[in-house]
This record gives structure tokens, C-alpha cells and sequence, in this order.
């Protein structure tokens, strides 16, 4: 969803604009460097926070739900089935 507001928010238009700020719910991976300053400035991110989307690995990032931006990390264990099916790494769906 975030890709997709970058597209929209590049465009400048207040019509589209408001879709980010009519948006109740944000979950925010690693960014570009040019993603980040846009998205810092549109929702008040600090420096500090900037931290957990730029050069994350897979599964941290940035929630952000109403005024809270909460930081998180996802250490989901790798060898569980649940793990395989949920995956969308080509490499790590053999079978499914």
C-alpha cells in the first residue's frame, strides 16, 4: 500500500494527497532514500524512527495507527509450514 501512495503522493494533486491523510492504518517497510524524506515529512516521522525502513531487513518497519507510530521487528521462525505457504520468496515456496 505504501508503493502505491508514492506513486499517488508524486503526482501532487491535494485529491489524491488526501488519501494518505484519510488513511487509519500504515504499515511501512524499508524505503528508498527520496520514499523516506517524502514519507517523514506527509507523516511526521523522526529521524530516530526513520531508522526501522531504511535498509531493513524483511519483517521490520514502521505501523502507524491514528497519532501512533509504533517501530517493529517480525522474527518469524523459517522452518515452520506456516512460514512456506506465507512466504513470497520464489526460492522458499517449493511445493506449495
Amino acid at each position: 500500500m505504501v508503493l502505491q501512495l508514492f506513486i499517488i503522493l508524486r503526482t501532487g494533486t491535494p485529491e489524491i494527497e488526501n488519501i494518505l491523510e484519510n488513511s487509519d492504518f500504515i504499515c511501512m517497510l524499508n524505503q528508498a532514500a527520496g520514499d523516506r524524506k517524502i514519507l517523514a515529512e506527509r507523516l511526521n516521522i523522526s529521524p530516530e524512527q526513520l531508522k526501522f525502513v531504511t535498509n531493513s531487513p524483511p519483517g521490520e518497519g514502521l505501523l502507524f495507527f491514528e497519532n501512533v507510530i509504533l517501530p517493529f521487528a517480525d522474527k518469524f521462525p523459517r522452518d515452520t509450514e506456516l512460514y512456506r505457504i506465507m512466504s513470497t520468496k520464489p526460492s522458499e515456496v517449493n511445493g506449495v
